[in-house]
């Protein structure tokens, strides 16, 4: 029996530490795995149809996407980690002495801090996704039509990353004291989630009629 690439090995152990009973990896990073993997198909499209003579005048279109798709990609495989030190970040300050007034006040403005960064992270995750979600329609409508599947898997995992985001946003800013901060990030995510299912469906049925 041979052994299983590393990049099984990879998958296989972020699934296994997704089921163990540690915290981390968590739903967070669920979320920038599932956009990655959207960014990545939407790569895949464009370097099915880049170099194909049917497909010569959106050439340059998909390059440009490709490209976009790549950062975006390891914008959010980074996020990852990212997602594990936001989450160790508020368990942290959760964990300080409480025993004298000032350990208290220490402590609880730790945590606010803590919560701050842990509404940020997933806030640009979600960012991330929607922007991933913004490409799909262009590769869905004008790439090669041998792989458009993809582009439709690409577009439902990036939402998928998108919606899970959010709610690590929501989770997390309801715990902030100071609402102003709060209802500024809980904005910022409306704008990002704003359209994201209609996009997301339009370019699902896109494919679907493609494909039937």
């Amino acid at each position: 029996m041979t052994d299983a690439p590393a990049s099984e090995d990879t998958i296989r152990g972020f699934l296994d530490g997704l089921a163990s009973e540690r915290p981390t990896p968590g739903g967070g990073g669920a979320a920038a795995i599932s956009g990655a993997m959207g960014a990545a198909l939407v790569s895949m499209v464009c370097n099915l149809t880049i170099g194909k003579k049917k497909y010569a005048e959106v050439e340059a279109e998909m390059i440009a996407t490709r490209d976009r798709a790549e950062a975006l990609r390891a914008q959010l495989t980074g996020m990852i980690a990212e997602d594990v030190s936001a989450f160790n970040a508020v368990m942290g300050a959760y964990g300080l002495p409480k025993a004298t007034d000032e350990d208290k006040a220490a402590r609880a403005a730790a945590i606010q801090d803590a919560l701050r960064l842990a509404t940020d992270v997933p806030l640009a995750c979600a960012r991330t996704c929607r922007a991933v979600i913004d490409l799909c329609e262009g590769v869905a409508e004008r790439g090669n039509l041998n792989v458009v599947s993809d582009a439709g898997v690409a577009v439902l995992a990036a939402q998928a990353g998108l919606r899970s985001a959010a709610l690590n946003v929501y989770v997390n800013a309801k715990a902030i004291e100071d609402r102003t901060f709060a209802e500024g990030r809980l904005a910022d995510l409306a704008r990002a989630l704003d359209g994201a299912d209609a996009l997301t469906e339009r370019v699902y049925g896109l494919v679907k009629a493609k494909l039937t």
